[in-house]
Formats: C-alpha cells, sequence, structure tokens
C-alpha cells in the first residue's frame, strides 16, 4: 500500500513516515503543498495524508486542485484540534475523513487503513439542468462550456436548488440545508444569495432559471431556463 504524506513539520512528517513503513506501508513524504500536488498527480498512491495548513500551498488547494482534475484519491486530512471550521471545509472541499493534531498514531493508522479498503471514491453524478451543471465533489459550476466562479455559500444554495430542481424551496428549508436549524440571523439573507447566483449564472447567459414563486420560495426549472 503506497501512501503519500504532505506535512510542513519535517520532524513529524518523518515520524509519521517510519510509523507507517513500520506498519509495512511505502511511503513517500513532500514538505509543501506544491511538491504534494506535483506527487499527487505524478504517482499513483492508495491514499493521501495531507496537513491542511502549509506555506505556498494549502492542504485544502491541493485537494480542491486533485477533486478538480478528477484524481479520487482518498485524502485523510491533518486538522487543528480546535478547528472546528477547518474540520468541515477540509470535508466540503473533498477529504474523505479527518484526525486532529495532536492525534494517536494508532488511531491515524486505523483510519488510513479504513479508506484504503474503501478505495477510491467513484466520481459523484453531476447535476444537470439543461446546459447548467454542478459538480459537488469538485464544487464546479458551468453554463455550456463556461465555468462559472462562485463563492462556497452560493455553490451550496445552488447545490441545494439543483437537488430539487423543479419542485418550490421554501425559504425555511434553504436555510435548513444551507445554513442550519440553529440560524438566527435575517432569513432575507437567502435573497442575497439567490440575487448573487442570478446575476452569475442566469443574467449573463439571456435565462432565468431561478424563478421566485411568491409567498412561498423558489425553484430552479428543470430544464436549466
Amino acid at each position: 500500500m503506497r501512501v503519500l504524506v504532505v506535512d510542513d513539520e519535517v520532524r513529524l512528517a518523518e515520524g509519521i513516515r517510519r510509523g507507517l513503513e513500520a506498519e509495512g506501508f511505502a511511503v513517500d513524504v513532500a514538505h509543501d503543498g506544491v511538491d504534494g500536488l506535483w506527487r499527487a498527480r505524478e504517482t499513483r498512491y492508495d491514499a493521501i495524508v495531507l496537513d491542511l495548513m502549509m506555506p505556498g500551498m494549502s492542504g485544502w488547494k491541493v485537494c480542491e486542485t486533485l477533486r478538480a482534475e478528477e484524481n479520487w484519491t482518498p485524502v485523510l486530512m491533518l486538522t487543528a484540534k480546535d478547528g472546528e471550521w477547518d474540520q468541515v471545509e477540509a470535508l466540503e472541499t473533498g477529504a474523505d475523513d479527518y484526525v486532529t493534531k495532536p492525534f494517536s498514531f494508532v488511531v491515524l493508522v486505523a483510519r488510513l487503513r479504513a479508506l484504503i479498503r474503501r478505495g477510491a471514491a467513484e466520481r459523484p453524478v453531476v447535476l444537470e439542468a439543461g446546459d447548467l451543471r454542478v459538480d459537488p465533489r469538485a464544487h464546479r459550476v458551468w453554463r455550456g462550456d463556461d465555468e462559472i466562479a462562485v463563492t462556497a455559500r452560493e455553490f451550496a444554495v445552488l447545490e441545494h436548488l439543483m437537488r430539487h430542481r423543479g419542485d418550490v424551496v421554501s425559504k425555511r428549508e434553504l436555510i435548513a440545508g444551507v445554513w442550519d436549524d440553529d440560524f438566527e440571523g435575517d432569513p432575507n439573507i437567502v435573497e442575497v444569495y439567490v440575487g448573487h447566483l442570478r446575476r452569475k449564472v442566469d443574467k449573463p447567459f439571456g435565462r432565468a432559471a431561478i424563478e421566485t414563486i411568491r409567498g412561498v420560495g423558489y425553484r430552479l426549472a428543470a430544464h436549466g431556463g
């Protein structure tokens, strides 16, 4: 089983390497995100152990880039002990699992073996509505051949609408699905993000896919507008 370890803490990375080799793994090590990305592109690995915070190129960016290139090698992210949002973003970026620092080596090995047993995830289905396409795993959006840049929150709103395309989705449902049930902010935030999306995925292309159903909510046309 061949594993790539990417961590800018040299002593930690070497410690992980020695420990994994003692467990029977073949291990390559990179000490920055750029080198790690290059190695992940050039060599077929069974899994990648990837530190989140690194100079030059973060683990987020490395993972996001690999997924955008349709590289589905299982990624185990190393995150800060108290970085709850780091952990969430790691998973949303495409990581398969995470271990918080400081970590138990026994747990690291167990998580890694579990990932390798599962193998690389199959490419998830790309959501389509006409020529509007959303790739949930790679967090990418297209109209026809044109890729559209959206923020993480805009993507979440659009993905929710795409998963319910053709159906009316209430503002409350969007808040629960994209934010959470305990959201205490202004519910009109939904209108703000819907407006952002219209200016990105509809208006430049002469479309009107995202409809407002007055007094009820929003609907993304199944044909994509």
